[in-house]
């Protein structure tokens, strides 16, 4: 018998299986099922992947899977998929829409929370700062050292539109603008009692009704109340592929509460390198671009990544010391310095610091199929 054209379909997937000791069979593909909202709940112990990660976007089977025919390092590696149905959130414009599979390296757990009482974790959840005490997170202003490496199929489209590796903020919604326009961060027990009279759509505050709709969601009017909320913004930093680009992102925002009407995002196709995009209060800054075509295909390419994360001065909302970015890109033992330690501005003006991601995020209303694979991620 061919035991490796074996086929077996579990969860919706066809497996492929392999011979294994004891005549067992191991599969090629297994599925990451579990997923966690990392701001607003802590992640149980089988929640946890591998020890270091936890799983966010959608949890059809085919998303993120081990692979154990593409190891990295001895270890199977991460294979990310998004079909062209999979599209599950909201984008930036109306009628976008944009699709999530990722690995989060910041999460909490039960651990992280010992000794805090059920009341202040039930006041963590609504205000989505769980997270806040787990791991993975780099203070606003510090500086580290990242590395990971991608796998990118020579039948990947061009056309693809998705990040495959990005740094996130990490907002308070403490933080708050009134009706009158006055900005202050709120107590605990002042947002607690906000919370309870209204709902916030991303940074938007609507009354609540009273009641509840079909799926016990809060019943809300139709029109803003006025009120707006920390949400924060672009990722500060992004590597993905977008109108036939490879490239890098960096963004800064210096504003204390986010303007999410500013879309000050540059076009890694339009924007020069290292020229940022800049309005009042933000920079978008492409440090690097490269033709889709001349990304290398069918092999691992790894990244080491310095990053100097700006420094912001809160409520003044100056830059009080710029950032750096520094980038090596390494291919069939060759390593190429795409960033050579540029000034650049990078980060947030939040009270806390970035996180990473990696996976799929697929951005721009783009529904063009996306599969790849990550590995080998370390930070320092």
């Amino acid at each position: 018998m061919n035991f490796n054209a074996l086929r077996a379909t579990a969860f919706g997937l066809s497996l492929t299986l392999l011979p294994a000791a004891g005549g067992l069979f191991a599969q090629e593909l297994v599925p990451i099922l579990p997923r966690v909202n990392v701001q607003a709940d802590s992640a149980r112990l089988e929640q946890v992947v591998d020890g270091e990660w936890v799983a966010v976007g959608t949890r059809k089977a085919h998303a993120i899977q081990h692979d154990y025919t593409r190891p990295y390092d001895g270890k199977p590696s991460y294979r990310f998929e998004l079909k062209a149905d999979d599209n599950t959130l909201a984008g930036y414009a109306p009628g976008e829409t944009k699709g999530r599979a990722e690995l989060s390296f910041c999460y909490a757990t039960a651990a992280d929370w010992a000794g805090r009482t059920a009341e202040d974790y039930d006041a963590a959840h609504r205000m989505k700062t769980v997270y806040h005490q787990g791991k993975g997170i780099a203070p606003q202003g510090s500086s580290r050292e990242y590395r990971f490496a991608v796998y990118i199929p020579d039948d990947l489209s061009p056309d693809v539109c998705t990040i495959f590796a990005q740094w996130h903020g990490m907002p308070d919604r403490t933080l708050t603008q009134s009706p009158e326009g006055v900005i202050r961060r709120l107590s605990t027990e002042e947002f607690l009692e906000l919370e309870s009279r209204m709902v916030f759509k991303k940074d938007t505050g609507y009354d609540k009704l009273g009641g509840v709709d079909k799926k016990g969601r809060p019943l809300v009017a139709r029109e803003p109340n006025g009120w707006k909320v920390e949400q924060g913004g672009y990722p500060p930093l992004a590597f993905g592929f977008q109108q036939g680009l490879f490239y890098i992102k960096a963004n800064s925002d210096r504003r204390w509460l986010t303007d999410k009407s500013d879309r000050c995002n540059a076009n890694p196709a339009r924007q020069r390198v290292l020229e940022p995009l800049c309005s009042e209060f933000k920079a978008s800054t492409i440090a690097y671009a490269l033709p889709f075509a001349e990304f290398p295909k069918n092999r691992w390419v790894e990244f080491r990544v310095k990053i100097d994360w700006t420094q912001y001065g809160g409520e003044t909302e100056e830059i009080l010391r710029p950032g750096r970015l520094d980038v090596v890109m390494t291919a069939d033992g060759r390593s190429e310095h795409i960033v050579d330690d540029a000034e650049i501005l990078i980060g947030r003006n939040d009270d806390d610091g970035y996180y990473f991601k990696f996976g799929i995020y697929r951005v721009g209303g783009s529904t063009e199929p996306v599969c790849y694979n990550l590995a080998g991620y370390s930070e320092k």
